[in-house]
């Protein structure tokens, strides 16, 4: 599989028209318009990268649609075949595609035979339209078996992220696909390469993995690394039936000259990686949906959930080079078998078939930690002003009367009920939700001026526990990283919060035997998950959920309806369902 330019392997329709320039009632506005170029990558029609996406959103009058086939397989992405499960048949999934103000229609049906299933679209803020965010408990029903569920939002945001399935573990299955919404970026560049994702793999089954230990313990060591869903796999002397071979190394061709934009996204279980291209430097542009001011580097940590949009020249000498991404062995509490061999190619010759030679020069950190926060500067710059809402949780871990390993924040594990999500709870005018839900309610103080909530996570569990790293994840905001410090508890008092233009993103690093301060913009009514994107962590409970503004959510009749059949049509089927809920649900 050799990197190429984007081609969209969804069934697509949409009408064209110009990127990122607004219409209304079919004129465009073309006043000050710029086109996005390999020169002028910071303009997009009368937009730029110094447009505020916050406030502004443009509408391009496009509609992108796309059909997803949720199916069980086999797959053999090193050359070890095992039962998966895939969207449209592929692993990676379809890449969806769509320029920032489009309105994106996603069809999804559930080929699975004995799971439930919701689709989430990571990173996305989902403003005003939470019910469409895909986390089963927390803002649907699961899809059952058989049926259909048509998800639609409008893109408000530009940038690189994944979709993937909130059920439980299933994105570990194969359950994942690119998420593109392009727009303009802080530096030029000649060609998009598109997403390349980084993963550990295992050989079993997730779910079996899960029952056979996962649910007594913290973690398992994974068989193999694999970059855009492929490696090979040593299946040499082997007498395992399913060790058949044909794995094969990533590749991707450079053209002398060409600036190269890559869209890193890391899809793994529990690993941090640390990506690099011997003999390359990277220009970092962006983090998360977030354009940043760019900094050079040759190397780039990427914790799980987490994106980095790097341009990467091909100025070396012509010839074949490691693309590297290595698993982070100072991030504790995480395994993997086989840490060296997440290898792919990057060669100057497309005929060429050898075997690179070169050597990295990279070094490890000695701490699990993420990119510097002193490098991650937003380009459009936004202060937290107004901070009516602190929230200090403190992470731990317990065992249940059956002898179940979870993780807890402030004693408590998360623990949902697909039957009954918390919009539904919302929409009957509950005063109150069930504890194992997690919820901190989170409201406006007044009607205009921007107010702020604040979390504090303190990583206080017993000494082997606490030296764990977690990368956190919020839905339905950007936070602002006020504070991430290692080995350090929170002092109690903001004076050690950095509140000028912080950086900004939706997935960092909770340290370990230390604490993350983020704030978030009161401004997007919801029902919003924060968990651990280490799959373990969150099927054993390290989530909760900020409630906001619940009396000024508002779902339109179709939507209501539509999250109301997907409810009855659940309950009538998971009675008889195969597939207990056995975790957190998410």
């Amino acid at each position: 599989m050799k990197l190429t330019l984007l081609s969209l392997l969804a069934l697509v329709s949409s009408c064209s028209s110009l990127p990122g320039i607004a219409i209304n009632n079919g004129d465009v506005r073309r006043a000050g318009s710029c086109e996005n170029t390999p020169t002028s990558r910071h303009c997009w029609g009368q937009y730029n990268v110094d447009t505020n996406y916050y406030t502004t959103i443009p509408d391009t009058g496009k509609t992108v649609e796309v059909w997803l086939s949720v199916q069980e397989g086999t797959c053999n992405q090193d050359g070890y075949k095992r039962p998966c499960m895939t969207f449209n048949g592929t692993m990676p999934g379809p890449p969806i595609v769509a320029d920032w103000g489009d309105d994106l229609v996603v069809h999804v049906t559930n080929n699975l035979k004995t799971n439930g299933t919701a689709i989430h679209w990571h990173g996305v803020r989902q403003l005003n339209s939470v019910e469409q965010d895909g986390v089963p408990g927390v803002t649907q029903c699961p899809i059952r078996p058989g049926e259909s569920y048509t998800y639609k939002f409008k893109v408000t945001q530009y940038g690189s992220s994944w979709y993937h399935s909130h059920f439980s573990l299933q994105y570990t299955e194969g359950l994942f696909g690119p998420l593109i919404f392009k727009g303009p970026t802080t530096a030029d560049y000649d060609e998009d390469m598109g997403v390349l994702f980084l993963q550990d793999w295992s050989h079993t089954s997730t779910f079996t993995d899960w029952n056979a230990k996962e649910k007594y313990g913290i973690t398992k060591s994974l068989n193999s690394l694999l970059i855009n869903g492929t490696n090979s796999f040593n299946c040499t002397g082997s007498q395992d039936a399913n060790c058949v071979g044909g794995g094969k190394k990533f590749e991707a061709v450079f053209q002398p000259g060409k600036k190269y934009l890559i869209r890193l996204v890391n899809v793994a279980m529990d690993s941090l990686f640390q990506f690099n291209i011997d003999g390359h430097k990277f220009k970092v542009i962006a983090t998360d949906f977030v354009p940043i001011v760019p900094y050079e580097t040759d190397n780039v940590l990427v914790n799980v959930g987490e994106r980095y949009d790097v341009i990467v020249e091909a100025n070396a000498t012509p010839g074949d080079y490691w693309m590297r991404g290595g698993w982070l062995r100072a991030c504790q509490g995480v395994a993997n078998d086989n840490p060296s061999a997440i290898t792919g190619i990057v060669r100057y010759n497309s005929g060429s078939t050898k075997t690179p030679t070169t050597t990295s020069t990279i070094q490890p950190p000695k701490f699990c930690a993420d990119e510097p926060a002193a490098s991650l500067v937003p380009r459009v710059k936004f202060d937290v002003t107004n901070i009516t809402d602190t929230t200090v949780e403190d992470i731990n871990v317990r065992l249940t009367h059956t002898a179940l390993f979870q993780w807890t924040i402030n004693g408590s594990s998360l623990a949902l009920d697909w039957n009954k999500p918390t919009l539904r709870h919302i929409f009957n005018n509950a005063s109150s939700f069930p504890t194992p839900y997690n919820v901190v309610a989170v409201d406006r103080k007044s009607a205009t001026g921007d107010e702020w909530a604040v979390l504090v996570i303190e990583n206080t569990a017993a000494a082997l526990f606490s030296n764990i790293a977690h990368p956190i994840h919020l839905h339905g905001h950007d936070f602002w990283i006020l504070a991430q410090e290692t080995g350090k508890k929170w002092d109690g008092t903001a004076k050690s919060f950095r509140t000028t233009n912080a950086p900004r993103r939706d997935t960092a690093l909770l340290p370990a035997r230390g604490y993350l301060a983020i704030a978030f913009r009161l401004d997007n009514p919801g029902a919003w998950l924060i968990h651990c994107h280490i799959a373990w962590h969150s099927s054993q409970g390290l989530a909760l959920e900020f409630v906001e503004s619940p009396k000024s959510i508002s779902v339109g009749s179709a939507n209501k309806m539509v999250f109301d059949d997907t409810c009855a049509s659940w309950e009538k089927w998971s009675p008889s369902s195969p597939w207990p809920q056995d975790d957190s649900g998410i």
